[in-house]
């Protein structure tokens, strides 16, 4: 990068990336794709990757690697559930997010990445990050593991796009084929994390790797949008764990052959009304959640929880009730009242959001919300609530 480019992206830094594409540049020095790439880059790092926008000098990938990377969030929580590994491999470097988390701390940190300019990107951000020991090699990733020495953790986070740039979610139809690699990855590595859509059924999942080989899935969200799913393979292991995760809010749950056969509670007015966060919506895991908390389930399907009393730590949203109402236009006059606004969820509900809205001529927001869902005895109802005042705390 010339001093120009380098002089132009300063100038630039916190500008519109639309606007000052727009108008370019006169000055034909700089190198402006360079230049664009950078700024969007640092302004989406800024949110994304803030310990990475704090150092000077980064070097940013165009804007769909950044898009696709993980977040510091989520990459903060690997480096926690990868403990302190004396070695790690990371087959699948990328932007080398990732990588920068596992490898803190280790003895031994090796980033294997085929594409040549993004292992000089990497070389060039790891030693701003202050990663002097990590080791960048370009390979293939199946061709680098045959050859590699044992090590104490290797993560994988296998391309999940076909040659034509489709997406993919299969384990077996994503680059590098985990299944196949399967024996050589437990041969060299005390235990592999691996890194797969969100999109992809959890069990399936564990089907597919071999029960007996995991030991640990771990469901991530982050603002209530699941976003990554992570399994822990090992030769050995002590049973399968699964937690569920978003934000601060962490909810561990022993898997169980036995089906959610739930003993659905009416929902009464007054009482405490609970959606799991998104996690646990992915994980399925409502028989664990209803005997830990003390909730009920209002149905079957409806996945949706009610108390008598609060529920401190709840892992969702908690909200109190205020009426239970049919679509009967009498009853909804009744119990909306003046109600000009409110949030709308529908959980096991013939009708969409919108289609809702409509018919009970409600804008968004305000501090009333409209849980649309059907009752275990396949009644429609819509429970009327709001968000219980917490006090603040005293400084």
């Amino acid at each position: 990068m010339n001093q120009a480019t380098a002089d132009f992206i300063t100038e630039h830094l916190n500008d519109d990336i639309r606007q000052l594409a727009l108008r370019g540049t006169k000055d034909a020095e700089v190198d402006m794709t360079y230049a664009l790439d950078q700024i969007a880059g640092w302004q989406t790092a800024r949110h994304k990757l803030p310990s990475w926008a704090a150092v000077e000098g980064i070097v940013y990938p165009p804007h769909l690697s950044m898009e696709q990377c993980s977040s510091e969030q989520t990459a903060l929580y690997k480096g926690l559930l990868a403990g302190q590994p004396a070695t790690v491999v990371d087959l699948t470097g990328g932007f080398g997010v990732d990588f920068s988390f596992l490898a803190r701390g280790t003895r031994k940190a090796v980033y294997v990445e085929q594409q040549p300019h993004l292992c000089d990107m990497a070389r060039h951000n790891f030693r701003l990050l202050g990663l002097h020991h990590a080791e960048v090699v370009c390979a293939d990733a199946a061709d680098y593991l045959r050859q590699m020495a044992p090590v104490d953790l290797i993560y994988i986070d296998p391309a999940r796009r076909d040659s034509h740039g489709g997406r993919t979610y299969g384990i077996a139809d994503c680059s590098p084929d985990v299944l196949s690699l399967r024996q050589l990855l437990l041969q060299k590595a005390r235990r592999v994390l691996i890194k797969l859509s969100p999109m992809l059924d959890w069990r399936k999942a564990v089907s597919d790797l071999g029960r007996q080989y995991v030991s640990e899935v771990h469901i991530v969200s982050a603002d209530n949008e699941c976003k990554e799913l992570l399994v822990v393979m090992a030769e050995k292991t002590d049973g399968l764990r699964l937690v569920c995760v978003n934000d601060e809010d962490v909810f561990e749950a022993t898997p169980s052959a036995t089906p959610y056969s739930p003993s659905p509670c009416m929902p009464l007015p007054s009482a405490f009304l609970y959606e799991p966060n998104a996690s646990i919506m992915k994980a399925g895991c409502f028989n664990a959640l209803a005997q830990h908390y003390g909730v009920a389930p209002i149905a079957r399907d409806s996945h949706l929880f009610v108390s008598a009393d609060p529920v401190d730590q709840f892992p969702g949203r908690t909200f109190q009730i205020d009426a239970v109402t049919s679509l009967r236009g009498r009853d909804l006059k009744t119990c909306l009242g003046a109600t000009k606004q409110a949030n709308i969820t529908v959980r096991n509900f013939p009708l969409s959001v919108a289609e809702l809205r409509r018919r009970l001529k409600l804008s968004e927001g305000g501090s009333v919300y409209i849980f649309a869902t059907t009752l275990a005895d396949n009644k429609h109802v819509l429970l009327i609530t709001h968000k219980p005042y917490t006090e603040p705390q005293s400084q």
